[in-house]
Order: C-alpha cells, then structure tokens, then sequence
C-alpha cells in the first residue's frame, strides 16, 4: 500500500468540497489500496456524516452509510433485498460495509486485481486477460471485446429489479437516477463503470412503494455456501392473483456486467398462470444475447434455471 492522506470531514458539504476517495466501511478499498490497483492520495473518511436512517413508511429509503446487516434485519425491508444482503460476504464484512459502498464495489475478476496482468478496466488499452485465460465465473451478458467482468454486489440485483434509485450529491446540488441506468455495459470504456461523476457522493437508496414485494426472494446459486460470490442468482418479486401473474420483477446477477433486468422474461410472465409450467417457459429466454466463453458455456443453461428457482420460490 503507497503512503495517503487521511481526513475526516464531519459534514456532507466539507466532504463534497474536498477532492479524494471517500471511504466508508473500507471493505472494497482497503483491499485495492493493498494490491495497488487504486493509489488514491486522499482519502476521505465519511463516517461521520449524517447519510444514515431507513424508513420503510412510503416504499424504502436508506441512507448510504447504513451498515448491511442493519438494514437486513431491519423490519419492514422487502424479503428479497434482506436476502441478497444476508448471503452477500461474511457476518463481519456486513458488519462493516456500507449500503453506498457496496453499490459501487468493484469486480472481482481476478485479472482486475493482479497488476501484473493487463486488464483494459484497471488499465485502459492493455487488452483483456480473462477474454482467453481462466473465465470460469466471468459473464455472458452485457459483455464486449474489452471486458468481460461480472458486478459483484448482490443487493444491487435485487435492488434493480425493484426499480431503485439512488440520490448523488455534489458541490453543484443533487440528482437522482435509477440504478438500472446508473450501471453502464463495457463497450469499449470498461473503465467506466458507472454514472458516478467526478467529486459526487450517494446519499441515499430509494425504493418505492410495491406492497407486493413483501412477496419476493433472492436465489443465489455459488461453490460454497458462505463467503462465495455467485455463479449465477436471481431476484424476483411476485403479484399474484387468482392464480395468474398480475406483475413481476426479475433481474439476475453473477452473469452479467452490472445488474441484468429481464424485462423480456417479465412480459412473457404476466397474465400467465402462476405454475411451473409458466416460470420454465418464460425462462427459456433468460439467457437471450448470452455469450459463453471457454469456461463458463454452463451459465446460459444455470441462469435459466436459477430463474425457475427463484419464481417457485416466490410464489410459495
């Protein structure tokens, strides 16, 4: 880790005037400072910072710096977002990180964090090691000739699935933008992950109101059952009535660039009896647009099972 600067501004306005890397839990960071794959010179300490606080009386709102296993046991939290949190890292890591944080945690593609290897996200031009090398838990969907990265966050599938938004701060003022359109596809800028612009912050996580979704899981299908990132999950929310699917909301994880809403797979859902029969149809398009690389060929078949778990569950 190189020498750095640490400061600790105790307001959201001394915070967004002064230029640095916001730390907040550190469970991403630290971990990159380490490595020397980020070298920042400042580095911000925003603990302080009054960006805490759920409320769940209109939809969900947290503030940034909510701690994970907080807002997982935190009643009134739609079940599928508790449960992307409760299988995302270890007790003590969710202890630890920040909602905020999480959101914007970087990849764990391997090749991304040993820099002595080329990765066009950590060096932009140098090529993509995992493209050719070992690809086993990359992605198929959303990907390109640069980058084949996976997001890592597991309450960001759930959270895009519910149509989240997010509040970014600034020196200039705030805007809020759905985390859907906020995560960005490689193309052939890898290196911009998402819609975060310079000097600006997340303050809050909005969720609105969907009474239905007190109906609604999270599958995660991994090598191990703790402490594992995903191969492959789903989160999925379900309105039924009458037997049919009256609305739906799915998104998958573990096998894309950012969090991938299946809209598609939605349309094909609603309307339709709430069966087996119904979910496995409507899962056959789950993995549409799904490239496979050397190593990871097993993840169109996986996603569309997954899809299939995680909608039996739903409706139970």
């Amino acid at each position: 880790m190189r020498p750095f600067e640490l400061t600790a501004p105790d307001t959201v306005e001394a915070a967004l005037a002064t230029e640095g890397t916001f730390l907040a839990g550190g469970t991403t960071l630290v971990d990159l400072m380490k490595l020397n794959v980020l070298t920042p010179q400042h580095v911000l300490d925003i603990n302080a910072l009054p960006l805490r606080g759920i409320d769940t009386s209109d939809g969900v709102r947290i503030g940034a710096l909510e701690r994970m296993s907080d807002i997982a046991k935190h009643p009134g939290v739609y079940p599928v977002i508790a449960s992307a949190l409760l299988q995302s890292a270890s007790q003590q890591l969710r202890n630890m990180a920040s909602i905020g944080g999480n959101l914007l945690q970087r990849t764990r593609c391997t090749y991304f964090r040993d820099v002595n290897t080329p990765c066009n996200k950590r060096n932009p031009g140098s090529g993509c090691s995992a493209i050719s090398g070992i690809n086993r838990m990359h992605a198929i969907l959303g990907t390109s000739d640069s980058c084949v990265a996976t997001h890592a966050s597991d309450v960001a599938v759930a959270l895009v699935a519910l149509d989240a938004e997010i509040t970014l701060a600034s020196a200039a003022g705030t805007r809020t933008v759905k985390l859907d359109d906020f995560y960005r596809v490689p193309g052939d800028t890898p290196e911009v992950e998402n819609d975060l612009r310079p000097g600006e912050l997340i303050t809050e996580i909005v969720v609105p109101e969907l009474d239905w979704a007190q109906r609604s899981t999270y599958v995660k299908v991994r090598d191990r059952q703790s402490y594992e990132f995903a191969l492959c999950s789903a989160a999925v929310a379900l309105d039924i009535q009458d037997g049919r699917v009256a609305d739906v909301r799915v998104a998958v994880g573990g096998v894309a660039t950012k969090p991938w809403r299946l809209r598609a797979v939605e349309d094909a859902l609603r309307g339709k009896p709430a069966t087996v029969e119904s979910f496995e149809e409507a899962a056959t398009i789950a993995a549409d647009g799904a490239k496979p690389l050397t190593h990871n060929s097993f993840k169109p078949a996986l996603v569309r099972r997954t899809v299939v778990r995680a909608l039996i569950e739903g409706s139970r």
